[in-house]
C-alpha cells in the first residue's frame, strides 16, 4: 500500500473511504483552507491557514511569533483536516437530513524552512496554488521576516459521504 494514502486509523465504515489518487490529489488542489492541529501545552489546539500542495507536502506561511509557531517549535507532530465541496442534502423529516462531502485528514511534521530558496519555491507552490501565475518576485526583508512550513505528509485517509461526483481536476486559474 502506497505509504501516502496508508490511514494510521481505518475508517469505522470502510465503505466511505476513497483511495483513488487521482480523487485524494484533487481535493488537496483545489482546497482553499486547511485546519492545522497541534498540540499546546498539553491541550488541542486548531487553526485554519491557507496552504499549497505539491509533492506530497504542505507549504504555510506564518508570521515568525504567535501561538502556532511556538506550538510547532516544541511539538512539529500535526494533523490536518481538508475538504472537498460540501453539501447538505435537507429531508422532510429532521433525522433524515444527510450530507455529500469529501474530507481528508491526514499526519505529518511541520519542518520550519530557513534557507531562502526553499522559502521562494514554498511560497511559488502556495501563490500558484491560490490562482496565481507568472513569475513571483519577493523581496530580501519580507522574505526574511516571514516563516515558510512545509508539512510532509505522513499519512492520509480520504472520506466520501454520499454519492456525487466531484471534478478531479483543478478549474482553470484566473489570470494574474
Amino acid at each position: 500500500m502506497n505509504p501516502r494514502t496508508t490511514p494510521s486509523r481505518p475508517l469505522r465504515q470502510k465503505r466511505r473511504e476513497v483511495t483513488d489518487r487521482r480523487i485524494i490529489d484533487g481535493i488537496l488542489a483545489r482546497a482553499a483552507v486547511c485546519r492545522l492541529a497541534m498540540i499546546d501545552r498539553g491541550e488541542p489546539y486548531v487553526v485554519p491557514v491557507n496552504y499549497g500542495y505539491r509533492d506530497n507536502a504542505l507549504y504555510i506561511h506564518s508570521a515568525p511569533v504567535g501561538r502556532k509557531i511556538e506550538a510547532l517549535r516544541r511539538r512539529p507532530r500535526v494533523c490536518f483536516e481538508i475538504e472537498g465541496p460540501v453539501r447538505v442534502v435537507p429531508h422532510a423529516k429532521p433525522c433524515r437530513w444527510s450530507a455529500k462531502a469529501r474530507s481528508i485528514i491526514g499526519y505529518g511534521r511541520a519542518e520550519i524552512l530557513t534557507d531562502p530558496r526553499e522559502k521562494r519555491r514554498g511560497l511559488d507552490i502556495l501563490m500558484a496554488h491560490h490562482g496565481r501565475t507568472g513569475a513571483n518576485r519577493y523581496g530580501k526583508t519580507p522574505l526574511a521576516a516571514m516563516v515558510l512550513l512545509r508539512v510532509a505528509i505522513e499519512s492520509l485517509c480520504c472520506k466520501q459521504v454520499g454519492s456525487w461526483t466531484v471534478p478531479a481536476t483543478r478549474p482553470p486559474a484566473p489570470r494574474a
